[in-house]
């Protein structure tokens, strides 16, 4: 199946997560997001597929996944769609259940990330809400931040320490979303993440053998993966992270 993937260009957001589960498993796929406007791509080619669409399902926000007559939106779900078809999670329901609690996990932390630059509102600059923010950073970094890594830690550390995995024994998508988060997490705050690298070997380690795979190395090596900037999810500003 040719898949169409659609998500605001110029920033990795939540749509990196549906990335790199395509780009791994060889997916043939479409980034509307990043087509030229003139070929019904960026902004608008995205915008479009928010307006209403038949049967009243509309959806609320990208990621949107378009995958023959269906419309998926929400990472996780996407990603318990394309899991079991991309090959990138064991086929029983146990695992797959499990594959989508550590994603809804994730996302969790995603949003914790998210606010310690937008702690008050989103619609606020970061200018407008700085001191808020670098209270929020330090109660992330002192507290919330280790809870997370630990819970991952100690689930990667249950099995094969040189090539750990968090379902099954081979490559998952939440594996895969656990490299972005990591990725992330190193550009938001690299003092923070340098410092505590020896409490989390194991996520260290899932991050390289990910990297390393040959088909998300060719990936993270194109021109498809956008960098982390200013405008997503993960920000670095250098007085959050001292």
């Amino acid at each position: 199946m040719r898949y169409e993937l659609y998500y605001w260009p110029h920033i990795p957001g939540r749509g990196e997560f549906v990335r790199l589960a395509l780009e791994a498993a060889g997916a043939e796929y479409v980034d509307v997001g990043r087509l030229p406007e003139a070929e019904g791509g960026g902004r608008p080619g995205v915008a479009r597929m928010l307006e209403a669409q038949p049967g009243g399902r509309t959806p609320f926000a990208p990621p949107l996944l378009k995958a023959g007559d269906l419309l998926i939106s929400q990472t996780a779900n996407i990603l318990y769609f394309l899991g079991p078809r991309l090959g990138l999670v064991p086929e029983d329901e146990a695992s797959r259940l499990w594959a989508n609690q550590l994603q809804l996990t994730m996302a969790d932390l995603l949003v914790e990330a998210h606010d310690t630059h937008h702690p008050i509102a989103k619609s606020l600059y970061y200018e407008e809400q700085k001191p808020e923010a670098a209270r929020r950073a330090a109660n992330f970094l002192e507290l919330r931040l280790p809870k997370f890594l630990g819970y991952f830690e100690r689930l990667l550390n249950s099995g094969n320490a040189a090539e750990p995995h968090l379902v099954g024994k081979a490559l998952s998508y939440p594996d895969l979303s656990l490299f972005h988060i990591i990725e992330g997490l190193r550009y938001s705050f690299p003092n923070a993440m340098n410092r505590t690298r020896p409490n989390y070997p194991a996520l260290h380690t899932l991050r390289d053998n990910v990297a390393a795979q040959t088909k998300i190395a060719a990936y993270l090596a194109s021109p498809r993966r956008a960098p982390f900037n200013d405008h997503g999810l993960f920000r670095h500003y250098a007085e959050l992270d001292p």
